[in-house]
């Protein structure tokens, strides 16, 4: 693929590329809805991602070439507008981002942008691509590459450019994820941790080839009941509150409303026992606990679905699992399962076939290897 991308890149600007930037996509191993709450989540960089061929230019041009689609777009640094191209605003926003923090964006550059990220199924193609972007500007640029600051970026691009009101799990995991690791982020001060995967397990990614329907208005409505808790509480957010708030809440708050602040509240105590069976290498209490938030998140949060319950029932079922739950938003998209190493293969088989079997579609599941955040490499 390198080879062959790097050609199309000398046909397209009869020159070589002299970078390649790799960006990995995610998958949110535990901790649900509980960003925007300010609370714990637990993703993991993944081994499929948005590759970047560039070459820097000594102007402030900047070219793009989708190879996935055939699709090119291209702006001056000079003359940033917002516009309507959707996947080229992602790059606008991270110029727009990037100059407003280091007030010395002069430098464009020509990229071939080639991606093997799953469009819409939750494991954030989008943060990849921003990432991806902001290292090209800086390579262009000799500007020094920091992923905290980076992904600080990329998300007030995507909050305030792009105008999604994303929090800040994708960026920061795309941008500083680690090999074997997953990493434990506090959406509240932005600490977080690197948490070595258990020996011996792989995580796999489970697409329902279904795509999620209404999520934005659901999304908005669960932000503002969750919003509403933490206001009867006179708190800003729910994380402040724990487990042992539940009962005052339930005098509170009507019955929908407590539910989706009982789910925030018990998912992020949950991401923190997940973080110490991680440290005790313990993948049966960690899957134990993947189960409990896909039930919660299910019954209390209520953004599951019929194909992504019935394709963690399917994993349950299987041998070599030690858990699974839903990943991302909901309503579609994804669910993941922790087995054991020496099972996935029969594993992927074995869920591929009982999937198919009961939904009459064919689902996508890919063994994941958790990876290093975006990097670049110089091309020879």
């Amino acid at each position: 693929m390198k080879f062959q991308l790097n050609d199309t890149f000398t046909e397209l600007y009869k020159k070589p590329a002299q970078w390649h930037i790799c960006s990995p996509g995610r998958v949110n191993l535990i901790g649900e809805h509980t960003d925007y709450n300010h609370g714990f989540v637990m993703p993991m960089a993944i081994d499929k991602a948005t590759h970047l061929f560039i070459r820097p230019r000594q102007d402030s041009q900047v070219n793009l070439y989708a190879a996935n689609f055939e699709n090119s777009y291209s702006f001056l640094l000079d003359q940033l507008r917002a516009g309507e191209h959707e996947w080229g605003e992602y790059a606008k926003g991270m110029a727009w981002a990037i100059h407003t923090y280091y007030q010395k964006l002069k430098y464009g550059f020509d990229a071939v942008v080639y991606g093997d990220i799953p469009i819409g199924a939750g494991l954030s193609s989008s943060a990849a691509f921003e990432l991806a972007i902001g290292q090209a500007f800086c390579l262009s640029n000799s500007l020094n590459w920091d992923p905290v600051i980076m992904a600080k970026l990329a998300q007030q691009a995507e909050n305030e450019w792009v105008k999604v009101n994303c929090g800040i799990m994708d960026q920061f995991i795309c941008s500083l994820g680690q090999v074997n690791h997953a990493l434990l982020i506090d959406c509240d001060s932005l600490e977080y941790e690197q948490l070595p995967l258990p020996h011996n397990t792989k995580v796999i990614i489970m697409d329902t080839a279904t795509r999620r329907g209404l999520v934005e208005s659901a999304y908005n409505e669960r932000r503002e009941q969750c919003e509403a808790a933490a206001e009867s509480m006179a708190v800003e957010t729910l994380r402040t509150l724990g487990e042992k708030d539940l009962p005052t809440l339930q005098t509170r708050l009507d019955k929908t409303t407590y539910a989706r602040a009982k789910h925030v509240i018990s998912e992020n105590a949950r991401v923190l026992e997940a973080k110490q069976a991680l440290l005790n290498n313990d993948p049966i209490h960690f899957g134990k606990l993947m189960v409990s938030s896909h039930e919660s998140l299910c019954q209390d949060f209520e953004v599951s679905s019929e194909a992504l319950d019935t394709m963690v029932q399917i994993a349950l079922d299987t041998e070599g699992c030690f858990g699974a739950r839903m990943t991302g938003a909901g309503f579609g998209g994804c669910a993941i399962a922790l087995v054991r190493a020496d099972e996935a293969e029969q594993f992927v088989k074995t869920v591929t076939e009982q999937y198919q079997k009961s939904q009459q579609m064919e689902p996508y599941l890919y063994i994941c290897a958790p990876s290093q955040g975006c990097s670049a490499s110089p091309i020879n």
